[in-house]
């Protein structure tokens, strides 16, 4: 891997320890990827300086005590403990396994969450900006057209990726910690040309509108394509953030997409030709009535019982738009007495549903505003679950394999009528 003055200079210990561990980290995972160099980023987004009581005592057994000793085994893959300096790059916390205000509804005993506050602590102390969700992106960290970012979390950078043409690879821990010491990843996947053409091309022949369509879309195209760059054509209106964050999310859980392109929508696909450039077709699916039937079906394939005890809304983190609609639906109605609604959404969203009293409206209906996780990153519903309801086809995916539970796919109304009601009565499209 070839490396700047600047690059040599850290990796030979000229910024510190630290950093010379991160640049170690980062050269052996470039050349891994066949990656010839790095390139600069000024945005990372992670779970950097997080650990759990099972990791601390684990690397206390070896010897190595404290956050920074955690943080320099973990996240640094460094045998030596090391000092861990202040972020050179600005970052970005994502979303965490626990809800700071109800973290008893999670089963989270007293002295978790207090390990967990004071590793957030930790965290921030090292310049890491807790904005605690898996949509930085909506919560305060937008990137340009461009901009190459180290990211982590799937539904996150399939979306930058795609709709703003911000440039990420889908980064682990290790990858975005050393990038926040060095504002350096390697150049390689997304962050070239190349590998940002379309592959497959998708054709959609029906009406797609709603949230609900986008997700089973998304849904249908990662299981089609896999972890390649589908071109979408058809698409007759121009979907909002909440719409490509829902199809973002799901392609990228059906399938791994990490980008995509929407003709005439998205930022490098004025036309087909622009998506494919010197790519041809790999192949090309249709996306009809029959298919929209067949996601929705295979979505809810594994789910039978009628009554609901869980709806839960949120995934990706919900934006101030969707916590306005449930509140709206929620208005001067009651949940049934046999059924939870959790809403997760970041912390800034929740402040404002207070001022707006959004959340006041949702409370007093029976539900909740959730912020910093999710059932699925948290791997906890309300007890007793067996049968959850949700807005998200990527929930819908991983809920059943998290929490062991049936899960309905449907429209936010149609869940929050099973809050209402405590039966699914969801419309197949």
């Amino acid at each position: 891997m070839e490396l700047t003055a600047e690059e040599k200079a850290m990796l030979d210990g000229a910024e510190g320890p630290a950093a010379a561990k991160a640049m170690d980290l980062l050269v052996r995972y470039g050349e891994a990827l066949g990656a010839d160099r790095l390139v600069e980023t000024n945005n990372v987004a992670g779970v950097i300086g997080s650990s759990t009581p099972f990791m601390a005592d684990y690397y206390a057994e070896q010897g190595a005590v404290g956050r920074d000793a955690i943080f320099s085994r973990f996240d640094l893959d460094s045998d030596e403990v090391v000092d861990i300096p202040q972020a050179k790059a600005f970052t970005c916390h994502l979303q965490t396994r626990v809800e700071p205000n109800n973290s008893a509804m999670f089963g989270l005993p007293d002295a978790a969450l207090k390990y967990h506050q004071e590793t957030q602590e930790y965290s921030a102390s090292k310049g890491v900006n807790m904005l605690n969700t898996c949509t930085p992106h909506a919560a305060g960290n937008t990137p340009v057209k461009g901009e190459h970012c180290a990211w982590m979390e799937s539904s996150a950078v399939v979306y930058i990726n795609s709709v703003i043409g911000a440039r990420s690879n889908t980064e682990g821990r290790e990858s975005a910690a050393a990038a926040m010491l060095t504002r350096r990843i390697p150049y390689w996947g997304f962050h070239t040309d190349a590998a940002r053409l379309g592959q497959y091309r998708v054709d959609v022949e029906i009406d797609v509108d709603s949230v609900m369509d986008w997700g089973m879309l998304g849904y249908y195209v990662g299981n089609c394509v896999g972890e390649s760059v589908p071109v979408i054509t058809g698409i007759k209106m121009t979907p909002n953030l909440v719409r490509h964050k829902h199809f973002g999310a799901a392609a990228a859980s059906s399938g791994g997409v990490e980008m995509y392109h929407v003709v005439g929508v998205t930022p490098d696909a004025d036309t087909v030709e622009e998506a494919f450039g010197s790519n041809k077709p790999k192949e090309t699916f249709k996306y009809g009535k029959a298919e929209m039937k067949a996601t929705y079906e295979n979505l809810n394939a594994k789910a039978t019982g009628t009554d609901v005890d869980y709806v839960m809304l949120g995934c990706p983190h919900y934006t101030i738009e969707q916590v306005w609609e449930a509140a709206r639906l929620l208005d001067g109605k009651k949940i049934s007495g046999n059924t939870r609604l959790w809403i997760f959404t970041n912390q800034s969203v929740k402040q404002v549903a207070v001022r707006n009293g959004y959340a006041r409206t949702i409370e007093k209906a029976g539900g909740l505003i959730m912020t910093d996780t999710c059932s699925a990153m948290a791997a906890a519903a309300p007890k007793g679950t067996k049968v959850a309801a949700t807005d998200s086809a990527k929930q819908t995916h991983y809920l059943p394999a998290i929490v062991g539970v049936e899960a309905w796919f449907g429209s936010t109304e149609d869940c929050i009528n099973a809050a209402l009601s405590g039966k699914w009565q969801g419309k197949a499209p």
